[in-house]
């Protein structure tokens, strides 16, 4: 999604000569992993076909070696390597070691890197020595189905969902419980400040792979705490990964969402609840309150503030769900978007 959506609002791949300046390759025929075009030998044998190399997301499935080989081989070719830094920690290793290795590899490399937020691009400089543009992330949902969810909230018998109609709902998902993520302590602490603020409800949502025993990711802590939780009321969820339409309703139906993440750097589900209008309390780990507006709470890897998550989801109670941002915002922001990056790519040619 995220690739998609730095393209001019409008273009398709097949019409990005006359729309978008920037023409994308397709994605690589199956297998989709480990990516193909961070293969030496697809640099190799695409050469041709690319002036370009922008590396986002799928290295963490490269040895150190191969992208020491792929930097050689784009160098040797004479095609500048860009890199946009999602992550300075990648929220599905248990520690930085590997991440920070390939990214040692990488970002001096590279002949332009691009990052989300000023604090990312601060810590690039400080890491590595090296600049940053700071690029905002775009829309996470697409601009048709915000505005027809825009249509819907005008339409005089349409109340949106989570828009005061009930109590209030705090969501809670710890999907396949990423290593980043804190389960139990998060719940019992939740579930505490919705007592608190008595007209409000917890819901928390996990994917069978934790939930049930014979899964590959069965969390037993986390199962007690959803265990106890359902016993003093919250609504406990089990289920696969959510259709992207799913997921929307499901973000959309909550008041505020939590972000349970002991690291990481970016979140595009903030960027989604954005889009919706639902509330996100995020740790203060990483660079998530740089991203938008959002309710803090101290959570990192030394543990979770339990008080100043109640005070997170009490603010967001008292402050009201906030607007969606306008398809016409994430459309002006992603023109803005797509034209940087022309700018940037015009640049490393010279």
């Amino acid at each position: 999604v995220y690739i998609r959506h730095l393209t001019h609002p409008g273009s398709a791949p097949a019409e990005s000569d006359r729309r978008d300046p920037v023409r994308r390759l397709p994605d690589p025929t199956t297998p989709w992993w480990p990516p193909a075009m961070l293969a030496p030998d697809w640099v190799r044998a695409h050469a041709d076909d690319f002036d370009i190399f922008h590396v986002h997301f799928g290295f963490d499935a490269c040895a150190p070696d191969l992208l020491r080989e792929l930097v050689a081989v784009l160098h040797d070719l004479g095609k500048p390597m860009v890199q946009t830094v999602h992550d300075l920690r990648n929220p599905h290793h248990e520690t930085a070691i590997a991440h920070d290795e390939h990214l040692d590899i990488l970002l001096p490399a590279a002949a332009a890197l691009i990052t989300l937020t000023p604090g990312a691009a601060a810590e690039i400089e400080r890491r590595w020595g090296r600049v940053a543009r700071v690029v905002p992330h775009p829309h996470i949902l697409d601009l048709d189905e915000m505005r027809r969810r825009e249509v819907r909230a005008a339409a005089a018998d349409f109340r949106a969902a989570g828009s005061g109609s009930g109590p209030f709902l705090v969501g809670l998902h710890l999907k396949s419980m990423r290593p980043c993520m804190s389960g139990a302590p998060v719940i019992a602490a939740l579930m505490h400040a919705v007592e608190e603020l008595g007209d409000a409800r917890l819901r928390v949502d996990i994917h069978r792979d934790v939930a049930e025993t014979d899964g590959d990711r069965h969390d037993p802590a986390v199962v007690e705490a959803l265990r106890t939780a359902a016993a003093r009321g919250a609504q406990v969820e089990v289920h696969d990964f959510f259709s992207d339409a799913e997921l929307w309703d499901y973000l959309a139906a909550l008041d505020i969402s939590v972000l349970p993440y002991r690291y990481g750097t970016h979140s595009g589900w903030l960027e989604a609840c954005r889009d919706l209008g639902t509330a996100v309390a995020a740790p203060t780990c990483g660079y998530y309150a740089e991203q938008g507006p959002v309710q803090s709470f101290r959570l990192d890897e030394s543990g979770l503030d339990a008080v100043s998550l109640s005070r997170a989801v009490r603010a967001a109670r008292a402050a009201g769900r906030p607007a969606p941002l306008s398809a016409a915002t994430r459309t002006a922001q992603r023109s803005q978007i797509a034209a940087v990056h022309e700018e940037i790519y015009r640049d490393v040619l010279r």
